[in-house]
């Protein structure tokens, strides 16, 4: 059975050397909290979507939530550190700008939302400050700042904080024993918190023993999402037409991949029958040419009917593969994923960021229409969604 926590693994033996990076942390945080260090706010609403853990947490698709939630209304930008790119400091993409120039993950959403307005920086303020100042972003009404939790030099509006179902916070540890960059106390910065890949048959007791493990505070927000996913998306043969997810039954698949936690991926797709060979790589892999050799000789060796299916993160970096024989690449495909918040919680969950948004968005149009999204009585902080609804479960 599928528990909180189950894909959680702990170095015992690296446990004093974790013990020695929380000190560091906690000193560092210590600096901030006493103003020592300063945390600059702005006139323009900024978000942020992180976590406390390394890797796998669904930043990316709770990203893109939030780009189709805001995008019909308001100009969106997306700030981004641009993990693994080969250029430094502020770059914004264009329609040009390459996985190398700007990351994978940019790069990826750059692909599906073209007209998203998308930079990449390291130092978040100097990003920031671009982008209100700069003439072709100046007009930006919200700022998403991607995997930002830890960048305490700047103060979002809203602090989106997301745990892994399989990877609760509060059974890790310190890295490197466990995968925390910071104490699980680091939630407490949290304005909401999002436990992210919950199975989709989790029963209303679970969520009530969740909520209680998690502890938070009354002015935080508790949600919790699941993953759907989408039709399989062909990679470099675009003349191949999009297939259900359905199409991998009784295929044999080989399930290539370069993400921190391919582990519910693997049991997702065994649950439609089909039989799975993995080529697990490390998270934001690049593919050198003997890695490509590898795929094609893994591909080869797999029995008909057969395919290959990887993440859309992992496709943006395999796209600028050379050695990739064509029928890898025309029996490549990638896996789009959605996400889905339970408990009918989305409409709460829309709310508390639209209303934000246009309560403090310096264009005049926003802040006229910032009710028309505005829970009745919303003024009253007794409102504010502050925890779960267990009605109808």
């Amino acid at each position: 059975m599928r528990t909180e926590g189950d894909f959680i693994k702990i170095n015992e033996w690296l446990l004093p050397l974790s013990w020695l990076f929380e000190i560091v942390v906690r000193f560092r945080n210590s600096l901030f909290n006493m103003g020592l260090l300063k945390s600059k706010a702005y006139d323009v609403p900024v978000i942020s979507v992180g976590n406390i853990t390394v890797g796998g947490a669904g930043k990316t698709p709770h990203t893109e939530y939030l780009v189709r939630l805001l995008s019909d209304d308001m100009r969106v930008a997306v700030l981004s550190r641009g993990y693994k790119r080969k250029t430094r400091g502020y770059v914004l993409a264009d329609s040009e700008s390459t996985m190398k120039e700007i990351g994978d993950e940019p790069f990826q959403m750059k692909t599906k939302f073209p007209n998203l307005t998308i930079a990449v920086d390291g130092n978040r303020r100097r990003g920031i400050d671009h982008i209100i100042h700069d003439e072709l972003t100046k007009d930006t009404d919200v700022i998403l700042l991607d995997d930002a939790f830890q960048h305490r030099y700047v103060k979002p509006g809203i602090n989106i904080l997301l745990v892994d179902y399989h990877r609760l916070i509060i059974y890790d540890k310190m890295l490197p024993a466990g995968r925390l960059r910071e104490p699980q106390s680091g939630k407490n910065r949290a304005d909401i918190v999002i436990i992210t890949k919950c199975p989709k048959d989790l029963k209303p007791m679970e969520f009530r023993v969740l909520t209680k493990a998690m502890d938070l505070y009354p002015y935080q927000s508790l949600y919790f999402s699941t993953i759907d996913y989408c039709d399989l998306i062909p990679v470099f043969n675009k003349d191949i037409p999009s297939l259900p997810l359905q199409a991998v039954q009784g295929k044999n698949i080989l399930l290539l991949t370069g993400i921190a936690s391919p582990d519910q991926l693997v049991i997702d797709l065994k649950g439609y029958h089909a039989d799975i060979t993995q080529l697990t790589y490390a998270d934001h892999h690049h593919f050198t040419s003997k890695d490509q050799e590898n795929i094609n000789k893994a591909f080869e060796a797999l029995a008909e009917p057969k395919m290959i299916i990887t993440t859309e993160k992992d496709a943006a970096r395999l796209l600028s593969a050379e050695n990739l024989n064509q029928q890898v690449c025309d029996a490549m495909f990638a896996l789009p994923i959605k996400v889905r918040f339970m408990l009918d919680q989305e409409e709460n969950f829309n709310n508390q960021i639209i209303s934000y948004v246009r309560k403090n968005s310096r264009n005049s149009i926003l802040v006229k229409r910032k009710d028309d999204h505005k829970p009745k009585d919303s003024d009253n902080s007794r409102n504010r969604p502050r925890t779960i609804s267990f009605r109808n479960n």
